[in-house]
């Protein structure tokens, strides 16, 4: 779903300072060898007055049509609040970073080097647009993903105007903090709704989610994407560079796979009373979209009914009642994009480019 924002209620934001950050003065998580550790969501601890920025207003959402989402008590929520959207840190403390001062530089191999301030911005067409990130590190079934509405400009836009070189097939972007980030130039030029993006479900971006700028790319994880506080991005090669995560040992490319979880019921041999039980979920492709989801119980498919798919970035929610009956029964789930591809039932460690196989509950019926 895209829509326009009102860019006036953008422009007050030229000389606005930095949202302090929600952990700052707190130890936060470096990560480092090949172990992509992701920090727990935490809420955020407003700054004091002084220091608290002027809130920016973005407008408000355009409500999801009621097909697009369901109301099951246990299941993931379509939009993920940002107070509980996964975070991976690279640096011990949050940065704070002023928008009055907040620059973004182009260069390397393009034709026309830039330097885009956050007036420059804010004045240019913008958008929003449903993406689901996903963090490499996302074991089968885990909870390192998330889905939100992003506000902000068009990434290609800006890049084009740079002039890329030919054989530029990476670009290394950079966060203020000097962290790399290298991206493929195709999927980001390709036509999907790559961003800049300046807001988040709604609201100004948290200053742990990138304030005021960040990079939103979809379909690939975030470990070769979604540069929080991004500040500089340089057209170079693959074969000249290795970004940080590559030399941890992770892929230099990194498309998200086709893949679905289990939110209920839960495992560990969690009791159910016989009788009717809703088993559901979400799916995910990015860039590609899901067409179906099936639902395996004790080694038999069925058809699982999935929520209208709001955009191809985004998961798609899904459900299935089953009438269970005494006793202990393994449930599975697997996804379809709109490729075709059905999901991979071989077991995957995320390293180097993301973990595989089904997600698998144990439960018992009383």
């Amino acid at each position: 779903m895209t829509a326009t924002i009102d860019r006036r209620k953008f422009l007050a934001a030229g000389g606005v300072t930095a949202v302090a950050a929600a952990a700052a003065g707190v130890s936060g998580e470096l990560l480092v060898s090949k172990g992509l550790r992701a920090r727990p969501p935490s809420a955020s601890r407003a700054a004091p007055a002084s220091t608290r920025a002027p809130e920016l207003e973005i407008a408000p959402m355009t409500p999801l049509p009621a097909d697009e989402t369901l109301n099951i008590a246990g299941l993931s929520p379509f939009y993920t609040p940002e107070s509980t959207f996964y975070r991976v840190d690279t640096a011990l403390v949050v940065p704070q970073v002023a928008a009055s001062t907040w620059q973004l530089r182009i260069h390397g191999m393009v034709d026309k080097p830039m330097i885009l301030t956050f007036d420059d911005l804010i004045q240019r067409p913008m958008v929003e647009h449903d993406v689901t990130l996903t963090c490499v590190s996302e074991a089968v079934g885990g909870g390192y993903i998330g889905n939100a509405r992003w506000q902000g400009i068009l990434l290609a836009d800006v890049l084009r105007e740079a002039g890329i070189q030919s054989g530029a097939d990476q670009i290394v972007m950079r966060d203020v903090k000097g962290m790399t980030i290298g991206v493929a130039t195709d999927p980001v030029l390709d036509g999907r709704k790559s961003m800049l993006a300046v807001g988040m479900n709604g609201q100004l971006l948290p200053a742990e989610h990138g304030y005021p700028v960040r990079a939103v790319i979809p379909g690939l994880y975030g470990y070769v994407s979604a540069t929080k506080w991004v500040v500089d991005m340089e057209f170079t090669t693959f074969g000249a560079f290795d970004a940080y995560w590559v030399k941890q040992g992770w892929s230099q490319q990194g498309p998200i796979k086709t893949e679905s979880r289990i939110d209920v019921p839960k495992g560990s041999g969690t009791g159910l009373a016989a009788g009717q039980v809703t088993i559901a979920g979400v799916a995910w492709a990015q860039n590609r979209g899901i067409e179906a989801v099936e639902v395996s119980v004790d080694g038999i498919w069925y058809d699982a009914k999935v929520a209208v798919q709001d955009t191809i970035d985004t998961w798609r929610q899904w459900y299935y009642v089953w009438d269970a009956t005494p006793g202990p029964h393994v449930l599975q789930v697997r996804a379809t994009d709109r490729t075709g591809y059905t999901q991979t039932a071989m077991v995957h460690r995320t390293e180097p480019n993301g973990a595989t196989g089904y997600h698998t509950v144990q439960v018992n019926v009383a």
